[in-house]
């Protein structure tokens, strides 16, 4: 039996010949509705997940295209996830996590993820952007679960500082100079695909400041290889305990803060 570390070195070297001499320095994955963002990669390839060896097969999910796309910005060598895997569509989280591994092996070792994201703060309103400074895992299970391999990392992995510090004070920095109002707060990862109950979002809400069904196995795994993690959340629906969430609200709601994201994504590669 092929071991997990044995695909992923093998969808690695798949795309190092892909890309040749490229060398990715930071990996951005873009959450629904803000594939937009893309328009703002000076591009040197595009590989469509559909192509990739090892890569998990699936539709696409609305709002997210399936491509990775190497290229420039600020100057900056990135690689954009733009589309990811979600348990909710019966990948398990090493299956949701592959990407993340694999990119790592290509030499990046700052990982930008966003995602969009239901709000339970009272404070916050829709198209708000929130830092995440910390996460709780509800979805029952974590992509490390399963034989320990030492070559992908520790058996036993603190947590303690999911979100580097240091990456965190210069997203600050950078919303202040884009003149974005930044909220802050911990994220709520559930497995989906439903959205919460008025009961479920109250207990939430005790917890945590936005909830989503993204973004905390793939955390898990980029500490778990030694990345260093900046989290934005982009409030699509606030629960209140009146609305009923859809996702076509929530890809409304990216692409009405699509600027502004846009704006404090670039500015926060600029500034690391």
């Amino acid at each position: 039996m092929v071991s997990l570390y044995e695909n992923i070195r093998k969808t690695s070297a798949f795309l190092k010949r892909r890309i040749k001499d490229f060398a990715p320095e930071i990996v951005l994955v873009l959450g629904s509705g803000l594939g937009g963002f893309t328009s703002n990669v000076d591009v040197r390839y595009r590989i469509s997940y559909k192509t990739i060896t090892g890569f998990p097969k699936t539709k696409n999910v609305a709002g997210h295209a399936g491509e990775l796309i190497f290229g420039k910005i600020c100057g900056k060598k990135v690689v954009l996830m733009a589309g990811r895997f979600h348990a909710y569509q019966g990948f398990s989280l090493q299956e949701v996590t592959f990407p993340i591994r694999v990119l790592r092996q290509l030499g990046p070792d700052i990982l930008i993820v966003t995602n969009a994201a239901g709000g339970l703060n009272r404070n916050f309103n829709v198209g708000d952007l929130m830092l995440i400074t910390d996460q709780i895992n509800a979805m029952g299970t974590t992509p490390l679960v399963g034989m320990h391999d030492e070559r992908l990392g520790p058996q036993f992995l603190p947590m303690t500082e999911a979100y580097d510090k240091r990456l965190r004070m210069i997203v600050k920095k950078a919303a202040a100079k884009s003149k974005i109002k930044l909220q802050e707060g911990t994220y709520i990862a559930l497995i989906g695909p439903t959205y919460e109950t008025p009961a479920e979002a109250k207990m939430y809400r005790s917890f945590g400041d936005a909830v989503g069904m993204s973004t905390v196995p793939e955390v898990i795994v980029a500490n778990h290889m030694g990345m260093k993690v900046i989290g934005i959340s982009c409030i699509t629906n606030v629960h209140d305990g009146r609305n009923i969430p859809s996702h076509e609200e929530v890809m409304e709601a990216g692409k009405k803060s699509s600027k502004r994201f846009q704006r404090l994504v670039t500015n926060i590669i600029d500034s690391i």
